[in-house]
């Protein structure tokens, strides 16, 4: 199973907020931390804003922070929100289904077991874990990771 790209990014920036939680930051803030397109952010910021996962807040001391404490999403929630499908293999599209050994195979009952398996492995997790706070310092981090950026 793959995650779209879309996905990663979505799971990065919640990220980026949960290390944060009382601070509002930039969409740039956080392309600038993952070195990746802001335009893209952008997309994931809206949808996260209309899933009721973040505030947003536009103008001047503007930004971005979590809308849900972290330890209240799982990480399998969010993946079905933002993955487009679990189509993993094209028997599982009825629409664009042109397998011709379908009616034959078995093999879509283990793909659909294994699925299922990955997103209940998923949701036994939670944004809060993402991090190990154990044995990071997130702000620190952070900081650190700003200043080798410059």
């Amino acid at each position: 199973m793959q995650l779209t790209l879309y996905t990663d990014y979505t799971l990065r920036v919640l990220v980026y907020l949960s290390l944060q939680p009382t601070k509002t930051v930039t969409i740039s803030e956080i392309a600038s931390f993952y070195a990746i397109s802001r335009n893209h952010l952008v997309k994931v910021v809206h949808n996260l804003a209309t899933l009721g996962y973040i505030h947003t807040t536009r103008g001047k001391g503007g930004g971005l922070r979590l809308a849900v404490d972290a330890s209240q999403i799982t990480i399998g929630e969010i993946v079905r929100k933002v993955e487009p499908n679990f189509d993993i293999v094209e028997c599982f599209n009825a629409q664009h289904n042109k397998c011709v050994i379908e009616p034959l195979c078995a093999l879509k009952t283990a793909l659909r077991q294994a699925n299922r398996e990955f997103l209940a492995a998923l949701d036994r997790h939670r944004l809060a874990d993402a991090i190990k706070r154990d044995r990071t310092q997130p702000m620190a981090f952070l900081k650190l990771h700003a200043k080798a950026a410059k």
